[in-house]
């Protein structure tokens, strides 16, 4: 296995597209929360079994994709989702300050919650990376490359010892993938600039928006 882990790691964006076979997701259903009613399929969270060497390739891809898009100055500063440092206890503890400077202060608060219906599901392919390009400068073979990884998968249902038959994916990001999480907060990364340009303050955590 390592052998093959370094031979991977060596690998460039200008020789490899995401390999055909590795695009089929078997999708489990999973309850959202114990005493759901079990019979309504909104209760339960599809979660994406995808083979393990895709997740070995999407996570090289990742060692170098997050680097460089923190680094653009275009990721929301306000999401603290899937990077280092930065948590659920991080993000309530930037809400619960927020509000206590605003008493300090006299104010007024009202907080919103957001949070977005089946948001990994809604990643259009042709937006996300029109913002790949626009918002963090990605072009060329890394680019070719994740429009590669998105393109032309396909997916299942399983439940128990039965299946569904495959269907095309023509949205989403894979939601039990490795680089689905970080492509989709560059998707929604915009969303912050929109709420600030109203004058009002947000924090993020992947879909879940408090303004």
């Amino acid at each position: 296995m390592a052998p093959l882990l370094a031979k991977l790691a060596n690998l460039s964006f200008s020789t490899v597209v995401f390999p055909a076979g590795y695009k089929l997701g078997r999708v489990i259903p999973l309850l959202r929360k114990a005493g759901l009613p079990k019979d309504d399929p909104a209760n339960y969270r599809p979660i994406t079994n995808l083979p393990t060497f895709s997740k070995l390739l999407e996570r090289l891809a990742l060692n170098r994709l997050q680097p460089h898009v923190l680094a653009s100055g275009n990721f929301c500063c306000s999401q603290s989702a899937y990077r280092s440092g930065y948590s659920t206890e991080t993000s309530l503890l930037k809400i619960v300050n927020d509000i206590r400077v605003a008493v300090g202060e006299g104010k007024c608060t009202v907080l919103l919650a957001l949070d977005v219906l089946a948001a990994f599901d809604a990643v259009d392919h042709t937006i996300l990376c029109q913002r790949l390009v626009s918002l963090f400068g990605l072009n060329g073979t890394a680019l070719s490359w994740i429009t590669s990884f998105l393109s032309d998968r396909s997916q299942y249902v399983a439940v128990s010892n039965e299946r569904s038959e495959t269907v095309r994916c023509v949205s989403r990001v894979p939601q039990g993938s490795v680089l689905g999480p970080l492509l989709f907060s560059l998707c929604v990364a915009p969303v912050s600039n929109i709420i600030k340009g109203h004058g009002l303050s947000l924090q993020q955590y992947a879909d879940d928006i408090q303004i």
